[in-house]
């Protein structure tokens, strides 16, 4: 059987600056920062004062208030984009085969505020006041079948924990499984919601975290000299993905075509990249390979770029091992400069940032950049929205656990 074409026909999200796909791309041209204090919870006592929250989310304005009440914060995200995505994909009610459309998710952690806030009432109020919802609320699965629910989608479902590479991997394997004639449509992308007590303290025990409490709109600066850590960040991005002959069948119109995926892993260390990018290099590589592309071919790179010091040093060692003499012709940017890192959703909005880099030929930017660090030498698109003929784009993941994804995202001809 021959390979299916998968194209783009929808896309949906919800994000630090802006939930809509028209606020979130208006956000990343103009290069707002979705960085600020933490109101989620009392963060005086933390090292880490600041994240880039979802702003004034109101998941009942989309979802029935009763049902909404029964989700975890990144299910509720996850549902608010999908929907956004299946309405933006023009599907009609009743139009598509239960049986042949899917919901495959990436998500890094699942419902950690559920847990923590169930766990505080077995401890202070007893086993018996923990809720009947706490497990399915929890669980990282639920976002995937909570959307299922919701859009009556009986084909594959399923939902890939990489850290973050989760959504980029969902993605990958949504194309995949579409190509090879297992499905007609899939909704994929990721969701994250871990802006919770333990994770800011975890993250913040590793260093991991920027500590610019005094600042916190410019401490997301991925490939500067002067980054000292991520910032962490939450929401959803969804896409549809469906077989050409599919959309085509139903007059869809269509953004972009998805064109490769290449994952690999390194096999190194639990948190830290390998030491020569080995692992990023083989999945831009594989990606590139199962696109029939050649490096030359690539005009935009949206970069995992999370604004740590061996992250950003490495992921360009591996841009520049799998581009030569092309690398520096690239335009390579960090969207995760304005919205924070998502952790398992990131690929969902960088993906949709690379679909809306084709459609508009303009590249958002990676704010903050001030300082050029000597490791870090490529077009990182600093501080304004460039204009450029862009034509095929790769979006780089990179999680901990050496889980490396590259997915090829190019123009529908």
């Amino acid at each position: 059987m021959k390979n299916q074409r998968v194209v783009i026909t929808g896309m949906g999200c919800v994000t630090p600056i802006g939930t809509g796909l028209a606020d979130f791309w208006e956000g990343l041209q103009k290069g707002v920062s979705g960085a600020g204090p933490i109101t989620l919870f009392d963060a005086s006592e933390y090292p880490v004062q600041f994240a880039a929250e979802v702003k004034d989310f109101k998941p009942e304005e989309v979802l029935d208030k009763r049902e909404a009440k029964k989700m975890d914060r990144f299910t509720q995200f996850a549902a608010v984009a999908a929907l956004e995505a299946l309405k933006d994909a023009g599907f009609k009610e009743n139009e598509m085969d239960p049986d042949e459309l899917g919901v495959i998710l990436g998500c890094g952690i699942g419902g950690l505020a559920t847990l923590e806030e169930q766990h505080q009432n077995l401890l202070n109020r007893g086993p018996r006041r923990v809720s009947p919802f706490t497990i399915p609320m929890m669980i990282s699965n639920l976002a995937a079948g909570q959307i299922a629910i919701l859009t009556n989608a009986k084909g594959p479902n399923m939902t890939i924990v990489t850290a973050c590479a989760s959504a980029t991997n969902a993605i990958g394997e949504a194309f995949k499984m579409i190509q090879r004639g297992a499905a007609k449509a899939i909704l994929t992308g990721g969701t994250e919601a871990s802006i919770t007590p333990i994770s800011i303290a975890g993250f913040s025990s590793m260093k991991a975290l920027s500590t610019r409490n005094d600042d916190p709109t410019a401490a997301s600066r991925p490939f500067d000299a002067d980054r000292d850590g991520f910032v962490m960040g939450e929401g959803a991005g969804v896409i549809m993905l469906e077989s050409l002959e599919h959309a085509q069948a139903r007059g869809a119109r269509i953004y972009a075509e998805m064109a490769g995926y290449g994952t690999h892993t390194d096999a190194h260390h639990i948190t830290a990249p390998d030491p020569e990018g080995a692992g990023a290099a083989k999945a831009m590589t594989k990606a590139l390979e199962d696109a029939g592309m050649s490096p030359t071919d690539i005009q935009y790179i949206n970069a995992h770029g999370t604004s740590t010091h061996y992250n950003d040093k490495l992921e360009t060692l591996a841009i520049q091992k799998v581009f030569g003499d092309h690398a520096h012709a690239l335009l390579v940017s960090s969207t995760k400069s304005m919205t924070g890192h998502l952790l398992g959703a990131a690929g969902g909005v960088e993906a949709i940032a690379c679909v809306m880099a084709l459609q508009d030929q303009l590249v958002p930017p990676t704010i903050n950049y001030t300082t050029p660090d000597e490791d870090c030498t490529l077009n990182y698109v600093p501080n304004q929205t460039q204009s450029a003929e862009v034509k095929a784009t790769l979006s780089n993941s990179l999680g901990f656990g050496g889980h490396n994804a590259s997915i090829l995202i190019k123009e529908f001809k």
